[in-house]
């Protein structure tokens, strides 16, 4: 493999994965997403890598590294944020590589959505309150399929994840209330999740717009809005004393 499609997880660069860190020390040529990932992440890298920011660069720029750098047997980090499946844009970095033979290999990554989960101190599954965890955005200059609209999926009432719609905060919670949830539901945004300057803000969907308007945030905000924030909540049946299994036999 000459490229590594690599998670760099949400910010912490402990967060990155053992595999990743040491593809990262191997790499000959790192480009990484420098909007999004913490910089920290390069002291990793080895002395005498070449390092590409893609904030500046197009899709034919960055292959056009990931090409030279093969031709030149060296191998190639692509480092993204969190993880790169998610929002990550590698699907159509990946059918270049395969349009040109070039063989890849994509390495998971801590996702911000699952370092907020953590900054808040909540799970978002919870029993009898919710089992579903929803994974989406609002619709901005990347359109949204028609059956996936905000206000479609928040009829489930179920724990939602919102990403890239911090800017459009009044939006998100107009077609939240539009799909069905009530006005006093929980809203919690984390923005940088896992960084050293973290933020933590919470509310209601009817008052979360003006918290966040007033603190001027406007990106890299995870939006999670559902009862596992305040709920009461059922007991795990897994440790429940009368519950057996393979492994315990019910008392």
């Amino acid at each position: 493999m000459h490229v590594s499609f690599v998670g760099a997880g949400p910010g912490d660069p402990e967060l990155i994965t053992v595999k990743g860190q040491r593809l990262l020390g191997e790499a000959d040529v790192i480009i990484y997403a420098g909007s999004l990932v913490n910089p920290a992440l390069l002291s990793l890298a080895k002395q005498g890598a070449s390092i590409y920011n893609s904030a500046s660069m197009t899709l034919d720029q960055v292959i056009e590294v990931m090409e030279k750098a093969t031709e030149r047997g060296q191998k190639t980090v692509r480092l993204h944020t969190g993880d790169p499946s998610i929002y990550g844009a590698i699907q159509e970095q990946m059918d270049a590589l395969d349009k040109k033979n070039i063989s890849y290999e994509v390495i998971p990554g801590v996702s911000s959505f699952l370092a907020t989960a953590a900054a808040l101190q909540r799970e978002y599954t919870l029993p009898d309150v919710s089992q579903t965890v929803i994974i989406t955005r609002l619709e901005g200059r990347t359109p949204v399929p028609e059956k996936e609209k905000l206000a479609l999926l928040a009829s489930h009432n179920a724990t939602m994840c919102i990403f890239l719609s911090v800017h459009m905060i009044d939006s998100v919670m107009k077609e939240l209330i539009d799909g069905g949830y009530h006005q006093d539901t929980p809203v919690a945004i984390v923005q940088k999740a896992s960084w050293p300057d973290q933020k933590i803000f919470r509310g209601t969907v009817s008052t979360i717009g003006k918290i966040i308007t007033d603190a001027k945030i406007d990106r890299t905000a995870m939006i999670v809005v559902g009862r596992c924030l305040d709920s009461q909540y059922a007991l795990s049946r897994l440790y429940a004393p009368e519950f057996g299994h393979m492994y315990r036999d019910a008392k």
